[in-house]
């Protein structure tokens, strides 16, 4: 597993407005959402004190979600999660919650990898840049809910299809795909 980028540095200033260190210029909260939906983690910290205030900033920003009707989590677990500050010392609720995030991160993988492997299409020249610009348009119509998700396999199609069309159309397809994809490189 490669080394863990490190996480991009905000600093919160007295005025409350925030700072990316990188890039030398103030952010909103919806840009720090994107960075995250990104994959880059964040950390935020108070130019002052030297505070982490990440916690606060990333509840703000699942909150603010949430009021534009952006539900993502159902109201029994809201209400699951209160409950956890109740129990002295927090109860098992943050564990579980890292625990089931990183289950569903590597069965996302591990998914994707098998699906690469079965694909036919992956053989193609140029596919891997195909497929990075259909998992950008997927990550920007979801709003980044899954960041390891593709486009459908197209083996699928490609076997419903195979009765009805000669081979010489589909090579034809194949060779009109490829001239297609080199102009993208």
């Amino acid at each position: 597993m490669a080394e863990q980028e490190k996480p991009l540095l905000i600093k919160r200033y007295a005025s409350r407005r925030l700072y990316n260190t990188e890039t030398s210029d103030y952010v909103t909260l919806e840009d720090i959402a994107g960075f995250i939906r990104d994959g880059r983690e964040v950390q935020i910290v108070d130019l002052k004190t030297g505070d982490d205030l990440t916690r606060q900033y990333l509840l703000q920003i699942i909150a603010e979600h949430e009021s534009r009707g952006e539900n993502v989590l159902p109201v029994n677990v809201l209400n699951d999660l209160v409950r956890s500050y109740m129990v002295p010392g927090g109860g098992m609720m943050p564990q579980f919650l890292q625990s089931s995030f990183e289950m569903l991160r590597e069965s996302q993988s591990k998914m994707m990898e098998n699906m690469n492997a079965m694909n036919p299409m992956a053989q193609i020249p140029g596919f891997e840049a195909m497929q990075a610009q259909q998992e950008a348009f997927l990550k920007a119509m979801t709003g980044g809910l899954s960041t390891n998700w593709s486009a459908p396999d197209q083996s699928e199609s490609a076997k419903s299809d195979e009765g009805g069309e000669d081979l010489d159309e589909i090579k034809k397809q194949l060779a009109d795909l490829q001239n297609k994809l080199s102009k993208l490189s």
